[in-house]
């Protein structure tokens, strides 16, 4: 069910946007909020084309430039999960081409250390490299920095990562993505470059008047996985939605939790923005997480955002070469649906059984001299800090022998947790990451009273 936005919200959203259409002198945009799919809010302001008198619409396409990296590196993974790469394969092992030792994972993440762009000035000749000659460039590809050193941002990089999805499936990167996420998702309007249906016209705005440029529209060629895609916002609900919410048959939903872990800070003065696989992540001023892209070509300002905890999506497609900050103002409409219409919670449902073997391992333990709640929720362990705050998440614990459980979500994920019993079968100890806990505070190395 579609849930209805207070009216003070709509108006809140519609002016925000309204706001930033006049002061970024933004020809026309496109705006949009969904929970799981449903869009809550949509509007569009000022004009898809000089002289159509038409708004933007959810079926007009725009370029979303480097919201097509988000694509690539879901095929990236779903390749990794099919066992046909690592993430830690340097990319030349599967491209004989390449010489430069950069892995799978740093051009994930923009970690590589490699220069931005193709080798020659690409972006003022407008001429993009072949597959040929992308890959006959590489070797004169300058290391700019060491991986790992910091985040730098490399468009040639993830060019290549197409090039090895293409490799890998024997067929174009084009015809992968077709296969592997446009239609098995219901993308029908997202394709490389504009397909034949409606779309917005590209401009530049001149500082010093108000007489909007036709830009030029590029042939990306071999960068087109780096940032070749069209789409509508129809579309791109459904991918936002995806994105909180994998399905299981195109991307594992672990896989794209690991997608959406920090692996680089972008904002090394404020933190507030990392990389992680494939996807920014950005932290709000209410302090929530959202993970997305951005994406700018000639005329075409996009970005797409979701917090997955709530399966709130926002999205912001901008006609004009020079807008305001599509992540900021993606966010700010998206945090505001949140903070005014909160994710209603599951209602409390009832276990079924609770296994004899976690009878005894029930209520509070001392770690490191902290008691923890120990819990069985629907025949799983659990256990938080005492006192923490309910919305924190637990740990949870899987069996894997026994008395030996593997915590599979939370605080020590990976680590495991063994129980020691008395020769009545009660539990006397717990093992948790090697930390003893036990049923009275102790001082480390004091025994039992």
């Amino acid at each position: 069910m579609t849930t209805a936005l207070p009216d003070q919200t709509v108006r809140s959203l519609r002016r925000t946007a309204l706001d930033r259409q006049r002061t970024g002198r933004v020809p026309g945009l496109y705006a949009a909020v969904h929970r799981r799919g449903d869009v809550l809010w949509a509007d569009g302001i000022g004009v898809v084309e000089v002289g159509a008198q038409r708004s933007p619409g959810p079926d007009d396409q725009f370029l979303i430039a480097s919201n097509s990296k988000t694509f690539t590196a879901v095929m990236v993974m779903q390749l990794r999960d099919e066992g046909r790469l690592s993430l830690d394969d340097r990319i030349a092992d599967h491209l004989s081409e390449i010489t430069h030792p950069t892995t799978v994972r740093q051009g994930l993440a923009h970690v590589s250390g490699l220069q931005r762009e193709p080798v020659g000035n690409v972006w003022e000749t407008l001429q993009q490299p072949t597959t040929e000659e992308l890959l006959r460039g590489f070797a004169d590809v300058e290391a700019v920095g060491r991986p790992h050193d910091r985040w730098h941002y490399s468009n040639v990089v993830y060019a290549v990562l197409g090039e090895l999805v293409a490799r890998l499936d024997g067929r174009s990167w084009e015809d992968s993505l077709r296969v592997r996420l446009l239609e098995p998702l219901e993308l029908r309007r997202t394709s490389v470059g504009f397909d034949d249906g409606a779309r917005a016209t590209g401009y530049y705005v001149a500082p010093y008047d108000d007489v909007p440029r036709p830009e030029p529209v590029i042939d990306l060629h071999a960068m087109a996985p780096c940032g070749g895609l069209a789409s509508t916002a129809r579309d791109l609900v459904r991918w936002s939605a995806f994105v909180a919410d994998p399905d299981p048959g195109v991307l594992s939903p672990d896989t794209m939790e690991e997608m959406c872990q920090p692996q680089a800070l972008r904002d090394v003065d404020g933190w507030t923005g990392a990389m992680g696989l494939g996807f920014f992540l950005a932290r709000s001023s209410a302090g929530r997480t959202w993970v997305g892209h951005t994406g700018g070509m000639p005329g075409h300002i996009t970005g797409v955002f979701t917090h997955r905890e709530s399966g709130t999506g926002a999205l912001v497609l901008m006609n004009a070469s020079v807008t305001p900050a599509p992540d900021l103002f993606a966010v700010e409409l998206g945090d505001r649906v949140v903070a005014d219409v909160p994710d209603e919670p599951e209602p409390w449902s009832p276990g079924t059984e609770l296994p004899e073997e976690l009878a005894g391992l029930r209520g509070v333990w001392f770690l490191e001299g902290s008691p923890f709640v120990f819990s069985v929720v629907h025949g799983r362990l659990e256990a938080r800090p005492q006192g923490a705050p309910a919305a924190s998440p637990p740990s949870v614990f899987e069996k894997v022998g026994e008395d030996r459980y593997r915590t599979v979500s939370g605080r020590e994920r990976g680590e495991l947790l063994l129980v020691t019993r008395d020769d009545s079968g009660v539990p006397t100890k717990l093992n948790w990451a090697t930390y003893r806990a036990t049923r009275e505070p102790l001082a480390f190395g004091e025994s039992p009273g």
